[in-house]
């Protein structure tokens, strides 16, 4: 692992001055189908094919679901100019009620997730979070939604995740961006939830500008580069990699509170995507998981690290 010191900057072409957008909303068309693509791609020569290509079935489903009846409800009017007179996120996690747009993913996905390829311990998770009742589904939800997995059941709980991101990122495309306020350092505008990383982004109008990226609906919010994601500290920032690699991806580590986020490099690999190329760089966390900082990222399939 090297430590690439200074931050550089890649200069911004003549003519194109750098206006990015507050948020950029998930499309809920491609981002779930781009994601299981990107993993696939990885898969093929990656130590951990076999994870890789489950979470990319897992990301089939997730596309497939997008289109299943009901489509959920965004909140009223009243209660989005709320959170935004008080700056706080109009899909408040807290207050997350199951209602008949949940309930049929909630089936949609039992019936889909039993057709794909996985370990036998993902299967029996799996089955245990098909027939658990009412309450225990409730439970697992709130503990997703809550960031307070408990540690013995990881796996129950990284499905249940996959589906909530489905849900959230529906409810979140419904949205007017116009509409949307910062909330506080690391916290999603539109849901509240930490980021998985963050992504300097190649897109017109916005070259080489940061956006960090939802672990829970999806969305990216511009944050600005040499600045923790999580704590907003500009102080003792720097870049981790493994010696040898692409630079495509980095830690980016603060000294203020001993955590570290991803940070891609969107503009220069444009097929990169938060969720895949996360899990794909588990090497990173292991060496910095030997280090003082501590992950802050928030991945639904790298629970545990």
């Amino acid at each position: 692992m090297t430590q690439v010191g200074q931050t550089q900057f890649d200069p911004i072409p003549i003519g194109e001055v750098a206006k990015p957008p507050f948020v950029r909303l998930p499309d809920t068309s491609t981002m779930f189908a781009h994601r299981a693509r990107r993993l696939r791609s990885i898969a093929d020569q990656h130590e951990f094919r076999a994870f890789l290509t489950f979470i990319a079935d897992l990301s089939d489903i997730q596309h497939r679901l997008q289109t299943v009846p009901p489509h959920p409800e965004p909140p009223p009017a009243a209660e989005i100019a709320r959170a935004r007179q008080f700056k706080t996120s109009p899909l408040d996690r807290s207050r997350f009620t199951r209602d008949a747009a949940f309930d049929a993913l909630w089936e949609s996905f039992a019936a889909a997730v039993g057709s794909v390829a996985m370990p036998h311990s993902a299967r029996l998770a799996m089955e245990r979070v098909i027939s658990a009742d009412a309450v225990t589904q409730a439970g697992m939800v709130a503990a997703v939604l809550n960031d307070a997995i408990p540690a013995a059941a990881l796996a129950e709980h990284t499905l249940v995740a996959a589906l909530a991101q489905v849900h959230f990122a529906r409810l979140a495309a419904q949205l007017d961006p116009k509409i949307l306020v910062p909330v506080g350092d690391g916290a999603c505008p539109v849901c509240g939830a930490p980021p998985v990383c963050s992504m300097v982004v190649g897109w017109s109008g916005a070259l080489n500008t940061r956006f960090c990226a939802c672990s829970l609906c999806g969305t990216l919010w511009n944050c600005p580069r040499v600045k923790c994601t999580l704590c907003g500290s500009t102080e003792g920032i720097a870049f981790q990699e493994i010696a040898g690699g692409s630079g495509a991806v980095k830690a980016e580590t603060c000294d203020a509170c001993g955590r570290y986020v991803k940070i891609l490099q969107q503009h220069a690999h444009r097929s990169l995507d938060p969720v895949a190329d996360d899990v794909a760089t588990l090497a990173l966390d292991l060496l910095l998981g030997q280090s003082k900082y501590r992950r802050g990222g928030v991945n639904p399939f790298l629970l545990g690290y």
